[in-house]
């Protein structure tokens, strides 16, 4: 299995040199091609009496147009991603740009994007991060602005029993293949059905010449700290998580387990919904 087609999005009218950076070094290890996509919301300016004038509304369209070719030369001077490039997609929208990137995800095996809370976005320039994972159908690289490196040497599996960890599992697949080290690890409350759980997956990822460690822990309350802790005595590059939210709370990803995580980390997450 591999990564053929990669789709990174950009956020529009700043630096993406981490998200940039990644995908293109995925994108060399993988021999993929990269679809870089942005999209761009206007926001009315509105005059002291709170009326909105065709003039104005001229001048944040221009706004738009400016960000956008701001962030496509961002993504065409970029000389690791070069090499790889198929195409550049840009998009000024009132739809929400979650919504956007998700809908453009049909052409793409992996979509690359930064980080973004639900809570603080900047809807006219941000995907929010949980919606665009929810949406897309397709697995999502999430890479925090403090990202280190797209070399995932060794790669943690948090592992949980449903739908969205299968999905997870499987979609990173690729990664999984060219990791030096591979750790499962459940939190649960009950050790017996975790144990089979993990053994199953372990021994499915064996017969597909992936060896890996296998890590059971109770749970106690906390798993965001108890996988962040782990993580970091294993020195783990990148997560492989299932995601799973309700929408009306923007909240993703073990009711935000995965999201509390990668706030202010520094390792990739590949999530899948």
């Amino acid at each position: 299995m591999t990564y053929a087609n990669l789709m990174v999005h950009l956020e529009a009218g700043r630096s993406n040199a981490h998200v940039l950076s990644v995908a293109a070094g995925l994108a060399s290890q993988f021999g993929a091609g990269v679809i870089g996509i942005a999209a761009c919301e206007p926001v009315e300016i509105g005059t002291w009496d709170g009326t909105f004038s065709g003039d104005l509304a001229k001048v944040e369209g221009a706004m738009v147009d400016d960000a956008l070719k701001m962030t496509e030369t961002e993504f065409r001077t970029c000389l690791a991603i070069k090499p790889h490039i198929l195409e550049w997609r840009s998009f000024p929208t009132a739809m929400p740009i979650s919504e956007i990137v998700a809908v453009e995800a049909r052409s793409a095996d992996l979509v690359v994007t930064g980080i973004v809370s639900g809570l603080f976005a900047d809807v006219s320039r941000q995907a929010d991060t949980g919606d665009l994972i929810r949406r897309a159908g397709r697995p999502v690289l999430v890479v925090p602005e403090a990202a280190t490196t797209s070399n995932f040497e060794r790669v943690l599996v948090a592992w949980q029993d449903t739908r969205e960890c299968r999905r997870a599992i499987s979609d990173a697949l690729p990664l999984l293949s060219e990791a030096e080290r591979v750790v499962i690890l459940e939190v649960a409350p009950d050790a017996s059905n975790a144990r089979r759980s993990v053994k199953g997956v372990a021994a499915w990822l064996g017969r597909h010449g992936i060896e890996a460690d296998r890590i059971l822990v109770h749970a106690q309350g906390n798993d965001a700290d108890e996988i962040a802790s782990i993580a970091d005595r294993h020195q783990v590059d990148l997560l492989v998580a299932g995601a799973f939210g309700h929408s009306p709370a923007h909240e993703w990803a073990f009711g935000g387990v995965t999201r509390d995580l990668l706030l202010g980390g520094t390792r990739c997450a590949l999530l899948s919904h």
